[in-house]
């Protein structure tokens, strides 16, 4: 039971920052990201990309680094080429635009790099390499580093919206985007920060897993789905939410693959998020509209 519980704990953390990244850019822009799977997906690849120039059987995490700036520019050229077209346009826009860059990100990377798995050419002794816990429970090294790098990233960005002057325009333009445009706030910067971040948190997400799972084109799908879950139980647009959906989701997948089959895990997850939605239905850290 231990163990179970640390495996969940420690993968639920990546969740948590995969669910972070989709939940900053609703909060903010008030759209719903479906291709934030497909973005870890570049995010592995690119990582795939780096690793091969590596020597065998290491594991250069100072990779975050290069990975994070490709993702953060790769953000800003697809929301200034199609998504800031959308902006206020109606829910239909942005659903059948996200979905779309979803459906073109799998097409060209199965054209670039095929249709096959993929996988790190790291040695098994690195790979599943260990550290003791507590009596009999093990901690996995690449899920406690994939752990902490999660943490340092939503830390990172916590400081980031609470202390500096862009992250409080962003929180002001998440309160109201008119009053936040006569208070002289850049809103168009403000939502190419958002999505950007957002779209780098995937990336990191993408390279923390790397070591965990193997590639392929439509591998971020089933992570699009749990982060889109995370988001709607923690509350639409809260980050601290997010943080404990993908934690409660990290959670329920490990206990349930343990305990039943890692094929009903997904029932498990919807049935637990239709569950908070009935008794809870702006989600745990959410909170309902005044109407007047």
């Amino acid at each position: 039971m231990l163990q179970t519980i640390v495996n969940g704990l420690l993968i639920g953390g990546v969740y948590a920052l995969i669910a972070v990244g989709l939940s900053m850019i609703h909060g903010v822009m008030k759209i719903v990201n479906f291709a934030q799977g497909d973005f870890l997906t570049i995010g592995m690849y690119f990582s795939f990309i780096m690793y091969s120039f590596m020597p065998r059987g290491s594991l250069p995490y100072w990779l975050l680094v290069p990975v994070a700036i490709l993702m953060f520019l790769f953000g800003v050229v697809v929301f200034r080429t199609t998504v800031c077209r959308v902006i206020g346009k109606g829910d239909s826009n942005y659903i059948l635009l996200t979905l779309g860059l979803s459906y073109l990100v799998q097409n060209l990377l199965q054209l670039i790099f095929g249709p096959n798995f993929r996988s790190l050419d790291i040695s098994n002794d690195l790979k599943y390499s260990s550290i003791p816990f507590f009596g009999d429970t093990l901690i996995m090294t690449p899920r406690l580093v994939a752990f902490a790098g999660a943490l340092l990233f939503v830390t990172l960005v916590t400081y980031f919206l609470s202390r500096t002057d862009l992250g409080r325009a962003m929180r002001a333009t998440a309160e109201n985007t008119a009053v936040a445009q006569t208070l002289g706030i850049n809103v168009n910067l403000v939502f190419t920060i958002a999505f950007s971040l957002g779209t780098l948190f995937a990336g990191i997400a993408g390279l923390l897993m790397t070591p965990m799972f193997l590639i392929s084109p439509q591998v971020g799908t089933t992570f699009s789905t749990i982060a889109m879950c995370a988001m709607v139980l923690g509350g639409l647009g809260n980050l601290k939410g997010a943080m404990i959906g993908g934690i409660i989701l990290g959670l329920v997948e490990s206990l349930s693959s343990n305990y039943l089959t890692m094929d009903i895990a997904p029932v498990i997850i919807n049935t637990v998020l239709m569950l908070v939605l009935i008794f809870r239905p702006y989600g745990i850290l959410g909170k309902g509209v005044r109407h007047a």
